[in-house]
């Protein structure tokens, strides 16, 4: 293939995307508006699912690179009450099909895995153009300009490729996140918390609200509060004093266990809130010649089903593949729409429907039920 491809993101989607065309000679370039990949932290753990994810890793090569990353252990789960009672402890599986690593770490390996200079840092996306004569122009905030044949949109919820294709836009899920954190050397009360977390991630969850909590390997404990607020709710949130702003959330875990109430009132974590946004499940649009979407800029979704960077990186291996294996670029991106729709589609409504298990009328059980039957 001797067209030129821009991919507009270096999330996990458009990095895998271009290791495949590159492990099959085709170029490809990646446009990211960050600075450098080490400009901000890139979340917490993954688990990388056999049926997806690790499929995407193959196709690129990196699967025994990816195995050395492996945190063995951190996949336990226990679900408790309001009170801290235990509902559903389930140990570390050794073999598990979804083993958890850390998303920074597993960035950083499909990064060194391409070639020099493949991701141009600091390039924002400010506008992109269909030409009459066909590819597209593509215009940064830094003040370059680029042309090219065909164009992916790797940039996640807030696609800037996106409204090439359709209007459609996220819409908030109604949850929202706030970051937590907790020192592990820090007074009783908090070595208990982290104590009652157990291995790996401890869900204290009932209707309309939540506190996740995930235990590292070294010690290190994160996590976030959910809540079921309106978005005027969100903007009453003030985080410019932070303890003012702990203790504004703690009071919505009023009667909690204090084993549990921890984990906000003593977090050190800075205190974002961070509304979970989704894309109508089911989008589809029309076939754009020469544009496509891969990972949340095609499919976002709430966390619930644990596939947003499992997708994404499926996305970009089975995009590529249909890439190298199909000359006609038209039909190539046809072939693929028709699975990506389809595939996006089932995890969304999955999704949607995990995050009302979770915080919904019926919570904690209707969370014990659900692992029960997975």
């Amino acid at each position: 293939m001797r067209k030129t491809i821009a991919i507009v993101g270096a999330g996990l989607g458009g990095l895998t995307l271009a290791r495949v065309l590159q492990a099959h000679g085709v170029a490809a370039t990646i446009y990211e508006s960050e600075p450098s990949a080490e400009t901000r932290a890139q979340g917490g753990l993954l688990d990388i699912h056999v049926e997806t994810g690790q499929v995407a890793l193959r196709a690129a090569g990196l699967y025994d690179e990816f195995l050395t990353l492996v945190r063995p252990g951190e996949d336990a789960k226990r679900v408790v009450d309001r009170h801290g009672t235990i509902l559903f402890d389930m140990p570390a599986n050794p073999d598990s099909a979804r083993p958890e690593v850390d998303r920074g770490e597993l960035r950083r390996l499909l990064i060194d895995a391409l070639a020099p200079g493949t991701i141009r840092w600091g390039h924002k996306l400010t506008s992109l153009h269909r030409r009459a004569e066909g590819g597209y122009d593509l215009a940064f905030a830094e003040g370059s300009a680029t042309r090219a044949d065909m164009v992916v949109g790797a940039d996640g919820a807030w696609s800037k490729v996106r409204p090439l294709l359709t209007p459609a836009t996220p819409r908030y899920s109604g949850t929202c996140f706030v970051e937590i954190a907790l020192a592990t050397d820090g007074d009783q009360d908090c070595r208990a918390s982290v104590a009652a977390i157990g291995s790996g991630t401890l869900m204290a969850v009932a209707p309309g609200k939540g506190i996740i909590a995930h235990r590292y390997a070294d010690g290190r404990v994160r996590g976030y509060v959910a809540l079921n607020k309106p978005e005027a709710w969100m903007s009453s949130i003030d985080f410019g004093d932070p303890s003012a702003g702990l203790r504004r959330l703690a009071d919505e875990f009023d009667g909690w266990s204090p084993l549990l109430t921890a984990f906000v009132t003593h977090s050190d974590a800075e205190p974002w809130l961070r509304p979970v946004y989704a894309l109508p499940v089911g989008l589809t649009w029309d076939r754009m010649p020469g544009v496509t979407l891969v990972g949340d800029a095609a499919h976002l979704m709430s966390p619930f089903a644990g596939e947003g960077a499992n997708l994404a990186m499926y996305d970009g291996a089975d995009l590529a593949s249909e890439l190298i294996e199909q000359p006609d670029i038209e039909a190539a991106l046809t072939a693929y729409e028709e699975r990506l729709f389809r595939r996006g589609s089932e995890a969304a409504d999955r999704s949607a429907k995990n995050l009302e298990v979770f915080f919904g009328r019926e919570a904690p059980r209707s969370v014990v039920t659900l692992f029960d039957h997975s």
